[in-house]
């Protein structure tokens, strides 16, 4: 195992030290927005201007809360460690909310300072007025900065920046002080937040970043998912940083056609994306042609499960595994996962070292090798809590284990096999049906883009299995099509499981991590 000692700073062991160890010019952020390219000292001169700026001009104290409204960019990881170096507590936010879900987030956090993008401002510009605990908003880009609340103080990034020093000693926390939060998606509520210490991080890197990914200081990764999710700050930030490699950047939509110009420019070695991002990849015509994949040596997925068949038509077409996994936003990252050369398409993978999972019925109890029930898992990057949340904090976290809110099985030689969140699962003819086996067999037919199925009452009142289908292009659906697909899903799995209604739909309600939002699909006739 490894150690962590009781006195710390976060910001010093991923930013700081790599000067201390010789590494300052060693390339640490592309960024592809500015298309520059900034060294390991210069990222540390910035994190520091950050950390003076709280102090010095913001009058931000131990603990308090900086909201980080950024698009990827180094202005991103000046602010999330140059936070966390003065002992404040950074809050990476989701850029793609809607303006009433930032007044929430501000006034659940009481967030003092504010930083965001000039391109997410409008977002946020009509409800700083609601937002009492927030003194001031730094803006990070040009943008007009009139008709601010009088209580609220407008500043610009760069002239903050410019005007401290680029010298600062970090403040020594206790490896159990709080570091940073990150709010959960609330697909069943209001987000939460989660509370992550300065100790998470290097847990993460000395599990799943040491065991799984093997990263190394000559890695380049690129990550889809962007900064502000769990999945993509450890991708593109945290493992990186530990080892010294290098994170390339990219701030706006990752359409496929850009994802893979950045792969044949910048030379990614770890790309990480979602299953709806590979599928949109693997729909580029001729991509393996026309662009240059081979510095890739690991891409990996998360977010959902990854269908076999995206993962074999990937791998035939780039020659390169693609390791599924799970993790959690309370988890920080993956606990379970596949691992590079041993991969089980379909499923979860195993438990990664330095966690322990277990699956349990209802009254708590474990259950046999291969029956399905709720995953717990155990390990020391788990949040210390939710924010201002008692009990749901009392009802997930269990001592030292968390309920994941995922129904799993496990077979005899301990792979994990994912079968929907614990309220998805439906109970057909008596029996427990994974919508995730459902859609995986559909995603095998050669017209099926992607899928979603829920559960739908029939005339009887009896649930039964519903498939919102998107065909790939120049498919169309059809009645004949329809009993194509149930005879080619009868054919391949249990026939209680086959859905009895096929809607053919142009898209799927999507979460901003790409998971399918089958509330929605519950909505639509």
């Amino acid at each position: 195992m490894f150690d962590i000692p009781e006195r710390m700073n976060a910001a010093d062991y991923f930013v700081d030290r790599h000067l201390r160890e010789g590494r300052g010019d060693k390339v640490a952020v592309v960024d592809v927005g500015q298309g520059t390219e900034y060294t390991y000292r210069q990222v540390f001169e910035q994190v520091n201007r950050f950390g003076n700026a709280l102090k010095h001009r913001l009058d931000v104290r131990m603990e308090e809360r900086v909201m980080l409204l950024l698009l990827d960019s180094v202005a991103f990881v000046a602010g999330f460690f140059g936070s966390i170096k003065t002992g404040a507590v950074p809050i990476p936010t989701n850029t793609l909310l809607q303006t009433d879900d930032y007044r929430y987030l501000l006034n659940d956090s009481r967030a003092r300072v504010l930083v965001v993008s000039a391109a997410l401002l409008p977002r946020i510009s009509a409800i700083l007025g609601q937002a009492p605990y927030l003194h001031h908003l730094v803006v990070d880009g040009d943008a007009e900065l009139e008709d601010i609340p009088s209580q609220i103080r407008p500043h610009r990034l760069a002239e903050l920046l410019g005007e401290q020093s680029g010298t600062l000693e970090p403040e020594m926390m206790s490896k159990d002080d709080p570091c940073f939060w990150l709010y959960s998606s609330g697909t069943t509520g209001f987000p939460k937040g989660t509370v992550h210490l300065h100790h998470d991080m290097l847990v993460c890197l000395h599990t799943f970043g040491r065991h799984v990914l093997g990263i190394k200081d000559d890695d380049r990764t690129f990550s889809v998912a962007k900064l502000f999710f769990a999945y993509g700050l450890g991708n593109a930030l945290f493992y990186p940083f530990g080892v010294g490699a290098t994170t390339i950047l990219y701030p706006d939509k990752p359409v496929p056609e850009k994802v893979f110009e950045i792969i044949s420019k910048h030379k990614p070695t770890i790309f990480y994306s979602v299953p709806t991002s590979y599928a949109a990849l693997l729909n580029v015509a001729g991509a393996e042609k026309r662009f240059d994949t081979s510095s890739l040596r690991l891409c990996v997925s998360a977010g959902e499960a990854l269908p076999p068949a995206l993962y074999q038509r990937w791998k035939t077409r780039f020659g390169v595994d693609i390791i599924d996994g799970i993790g959690s936003t309370e988890a920080l990252h993956m606990f379970i996962s596949n691992f590079p050369g041993e991969v089980v398409a379909g499923a979860s993978g195993k438990v990664v070292p330095g966690y322990e999972a277990k699956i349990v019925d209802e009254n708590g109890q474990p259950v046999a090798v291969g029956e399905v029930g709720d995953l717990l898992i155990k390990g020391d990057s788990i949040c210390a809590y939710y924010w201002n949340k008692h009990e749901a904090t009392k009802s997930t976290i269990e001592g030292h284990w968390i309920r994941t809110g995922d129904k799993y099985k496990m077979d005899e030689n301990g792979v994990f096999y994912y079968q929907g969140r614990s309220d998805d699962m439906l109970k057909v003819s008596g029996m427990w049906v994974s919508p995730i086996e459902v859609e995986n067999t559909l995603m095998e037919h050669e017209a099926v883009l992607e899928c979603g199925v829920i559960g739908a009452e029939d005339d009887a009142g009896l649930v039964k299995p519903k498939a919102f289908v998107v065909l790939k292009p120049g498919k169309k659906g059809s009645p004949a099509l329809t009993e194509e697909l149930i005879r080619f899903v009868k054919s391949r799995i249990s026939p209680h499981k086959y859905p009895r209604w096929i809607v053919y739909v142009d898209s799927l309600p999507k979460t901003a991590t790409g998971k399918t939002q089958r509330f929605k699909l519950r909505n639509l006739k």
